[in-house]
Formats: structure tokens, C-alpha cells, sequence
């Protein structure tokens, strides 16, 4: 029978025992332990232990690393079920041990995705411009199943949507002075859709902006524009063919027919 001759503490692991062992003939290294593991099985010099209770002892603290792995990954942050499994099989964890890990971790109420997901959708309504539909696809990325992710975004209300979705109207309609309003419409409709917001929120947010409209800004954007192709076509249109090749332009970037007629009429030669 093999007997624990001395046990040291490890000089970077102060948590961490060496136990040696001496089977009657000298005194060798057997294994380490984390210091749970030396108090939890009582672990002390001149203890009897056969090859068995050593491989067990071996295996409880490989568990426990393992453990511990999992409490630091959680440490920084709330992590999904698929989170921890994933990193654990990234460190290399056997199967069998990863379920235990998960088991633990679960009745300890230190991994719930029902918690994560309402936590996480409360985080990005605090501290992002993302809609739901990219929240809900954020979840599911992390492994939250369809059911608890579309709960979670339910709070997410139509109101937090349409005061989210509108502050960023403001802020993208009054950065693009150099298109015409329909076309900075039309562009924000895009943005928004891609930020997540859902299309009611779109269009109930892009219909207030209409009264936003200002005349002297499309006209000057207009301008802006009109002089563009002036110059672009000038050099090999003239008389009604400039003018026409001048009018399409304008008209696909969205000015009104009027404010177009208005442009040739004042800067375009016959």
C-alpha cells in the first residue's frame, strides 16, 4: 500500500499541494491537488492509498480545474450555455467531464440563457443603435434557443423602436445636406432596416420626417448636383439634349420635377 510521505504547497499555486508518495521502497512525486480537493478528501501524511483513490483523486482535480476554468470565463462577463460548453471543448475538456461542469454550473444558477437573454436585450437597449431583429440574431448566435430569444426581445416595445430609430433619423438626415431629401429618405430607410428596427418603426418614423423638409437646403442641394452633370455634360451635349441628360440626373437622385425645370431654366443655355 502506497502512504503520502510529504505534502507541499506550491511555490506559484499557493492554492496548490504536491503530494508525494512512498510505496515502501522510496519517496516520489505522486500528483497535485487543489487545496479543496486536499480538504475535501482529507488528504494527510502517512494516508494509505491504493491506485485506485490516486486515478479518482487525479480525476476530481482535473474536474475541479475544469471548474475553475468555467467560473473565470464567467467571471467577466454572463455567458450562454453554448458559450461555456464551446469554450470548455476549446480547452480541451473530455465530454463527460463538460457535463458534469455544465450540470454544476446550472444548479448553482450560474448559467440560465433566460437571464442572459433578458440581461443582454437591457444592454443593448442602454447602450447600442441596434433594433431587435439584430438583438434576437445576436442571441441566437449565442446559442439562445428561438423561443427564449423572442421572449427576451419582446421588451423591446414599438416605443423604445421608434425613440431609438428617430434620434438616429436626426442625427443621418442632417449629415447627407448634399442629396436630395427623397434620396436621404430612401438612404435612412436602408440604414435603419440594416440597424434592425422593424419595418412598422421604419415607416412610422421616416412619415414624421416628411414635415422636416427644408426647401432652401434641397435647393442648394440641387445646385449642387445640377452643377455636377453641368460640367460632366457640357463638354458633349448641348442646347435640349444637355438639358434632358441634365433632368434624367437630377430626377434619379430624387429632386421633384419643379425644382429640376427650375435649375435649367436658370442655368442651362438654350
Amino acid at each position: 500500500m502506497t502512504k503520502i510521505s510529504r505534502i507541499t504547497t506550491q511555490k506559484k499555486h499557493k492554492d496548490r499541494y504536491n503530494i508525494f508518495l512512498d510505496d515502501g521502497n522510496q519517496e516520489k512525486y505522486g500528483f497535485s491537488v487543489d487545496e479543496t480537493i486536499l480538504i475535501e478528501y482529507r488528504l494527510r501524511k502517512h494516508m494509505e492509498l491504493d491506485d485506485a483513490s490516486i486515478a479518482a483523486l487525479i480525476q476530481k482535480d482535473t474536474l475541479h480545474k475544469h471548474y475553475t476554468l468555467a467560473i473565470n470565463f464567467l467571471s467577466y462577463r454572463m455567458r450562454t450555455k453554448k458559450e461555456i460548453h464551446d469554450y470548455l471543448v476549446q480547452k480541451e475538456v473530455d465530454a463527460e467531464q463538460i457535463n458534469e461542469i455544465m450540470s454544476k454550473l446550472a444548479d448553482e444558477g450560474l448559467i440560465n440563457d433566460r437571464q442572459f437573454a433578458d440581461a443582454f436585450v437591457r444592454t443593448r437597449i442602454q447602450t447600442s443603435n441596434k433594433g431587435p431583429i439584430l438583438v434576437r440574431q445576436e442571441l441566437l448566435k449565442k446559442g439562445v434557443t428561438e423561443a427564449i430569444a423572442g421572449e427576451a426581445v419582446d421588451m423591446y416595445t414599438f416605443d423604445i423602436q421608434f425613440e431609438k430609430a428617430a434620434k438616429l433619423a436626426d442625427k443621418k438626415l442632417g449629415s447627407s445636406s448634399q442629396k436630395s431629401f427623397r434620396q436621404q429618405i430612401q438612404q435612412l430607410q436602408g440604414t435603419l432596416m440594416q440597424k434592425g428596427f422593424s419595418a412598422d418603426v421604419v415607416k412610422e418614423v421616416t412619415s414624421e420626417l416628411q414635415d422636416q423638409k427644408n426647401d432652401d437646403a434641397e435647393w442648394d442641394a440641387l445646385v449642387k448636383q445640377g452643377e455636377k452633370l453641368l460640367r460632366k455634360h457640357q463638354q458633349s451635349f448641348s442646347g435640349f439634349e444637355l438639358k434632358q441628360k441634365i433632368k434624367e440626373g437630377l430626377y434619379r437622385k430624387g429632386f421633384t420635377i419643379d425644382l429640376i425645370n427650375r435649375f435649367v431654366d436658370e442655368k442651362v443655355e438654350d
